[in-house]
């Protein structure tokens, strides 16, 4: 049986056609269409006016003619209800009417003729590159029909105990395995703070992004300043004064308002590259690498963390945001994190790549919170798990030779002096 259902129009175009027709009995015009999309279809109302037809997931239009320009298709605006992917009209459709279901894009489709028609959303984009990937759902099916039942080392087991297993593993195999990596473009405020995102677990890379879409990297500022938990608001004795709950007074951190109007340049060693402007501000003047600009550096070397002017970051653990340094105001960003793959529904799906290694992981910790259970059984277990765990990893890695190669050709060019 294939395992591709949707047509070439479905997945391309996020588009499924129908035609009104007479049921069999020649008198009854058809009422409901069923939608066969990988995704289900979501409804609010099918009233435009109506502020829950933002819901909607798609949109539907008609034509009498089915001509190829945009401008023979009208928006389907009447009553209608959709209930487990099957669209019941109110009104019948009228025999050899053309009807096209159109899920949500961010051109509109093919079929909306201006911008008050365009439909708001990336449903039929996130579709794209769906087959890489099986759902979590249908893992636990898989494995309840492949690996528990008579004549199997798992001859029973509860289908909530593989769900939460499921998942368990998947949060793991998130962090350090599968392809979790999620990116936000975001600029940065005068407020030079940036909150959290939602499903944010760990930081993986932040970027600066120049005039010509070119990332440059941000380092952490954990050597230079740190974002205080609380800020107490002290007496002339030091100290801490109490509200009149007992609690003690928490006041705007000094130290992070010092880094946020603080001149890049009294950081890094921008000034020497401006013909040592301003050198009588820079950390790398008298003191610190000798007498004068013409030594910096030249006593003990230029340190990494302070010699780039690409920025810092840093995490404000008691507001929950990225905090930053001040030569980055309205600057464009990316950052790059992990989630832990549960936080929506579109995470909630596995590479085909690492689909085995869910399965060892799911038998192992079921087998290992089991009573009763042989040692030798739980050891086998684990070392099926490690192995299928490293299998994943190398397939997912997404080495290719030829990158490799392209890239050690630069390592056998001579530097001269």
């Amino acid at each position: 049986m294939s395992l591709v259902k949707e047509t070439n129009q479905q997945y391309y175009q996020g588009a499924q056609g129908f035609i009104g027709a007479f049921l069999p009995d020649g008198v009854t015009l058809q009422s409901e269409f069923t939608t066969t999309f990988n995704t289900d279809l979501v409804f609010g109302s099918s009233d435009p006016t109506d502020v829950k037809y933002a819901l909607n997931n798609f949109k539907i239009y008609t034509s009498p003619t089915a001509l190829p320009n945009p401008g023979s298709w009208t928006e389907y605006t009447l009553l209608y209800t959709v209930q487990n992917n099957i669209i019941t009209f109110t009104a019948p459709p009228a025999e050899g009417l053309y009807i096209v279901v159109q899920l949500k894009t961010l051109d509109g489709g093919q079929y909306a003729d201006n911008a008050s028609a365009e439909a708001f959303g990336e449903t039929v984009q996130e579709n794209y590159g769906s087959y890489q990937y099986v759902k979590l759902g249908d893992i636990i099916d898989n494995y309840m029909v492949g690996y528990v039942g008579d004549g199997k080392i798992i001859q029973t087991a509860k289908k909530s105990d593989v769900l939460f297993f499921a998942k368990r593993s998947l949060q793991e195999f998130s962090y350090d395995t599968l392809k979790s990596i999620k990116s936000q473009e975001l600029t940065i405020p005068s407020s030079l703070s940036l909150p959290l995102p939602q499903d944010y677990v760990n930081y993986v890379n932040l970027s600066r992004i120049d005039s010509f879409g070119v990332k440059h990297p941000l380092y952490p500022n954990n050597n230079l300043t740190i974002n205080p938990y609380s800020n107490l608001v002290q007496d002339a004795s030091g100290i801490p004064i109490q509200d009149n709950f007992g609690e003690d007074v928490d006041s705007t951190s000094i130290t992070v308002d010092r880094w946020k109007n603080a001149d890049d340049k009294l950081i890094n060693n921008k000034a020497f590259a401006q013909l040592f402007d301003d050198i009588a501000y820079d950390l790398y003047a008298d003191g610190w690498y000798g007498s004068g600009p013409w030594n910096w550096g030249r006593l003990y070397g230029l340190d990494p963390q302070t010699s780039q002017y690409n920025g810092w970051f840093g995490i404000n653990e008691k507001y929950g945001t990225f905090t930053f340094s001040s030569n980055l105001i309205n600057t464009l960003v990316v950052v790059e994190y992990i989630s832990d793959g549960l936080a929506y529904d579109l995470d909630t799906k596995v590479p085909k790549l690492a689909e085995e290694a869910m399965y060892m992981s799911i038998s192992y910790n079921l087998l290992a919170n089991r009573a009763n259970t042989s040692e030798a059984i739980i050891a086998r277990f684990k070392k099926d798990r490690r192995a299928a765990l490293r299998n994943a990893k190398i397939r997912l890695s997404n080495i290719k030779l030829e990158e490799i190669v392209q890239v050690m050709r630069g390592k056998s060019k001579w530097i001269k002096h």
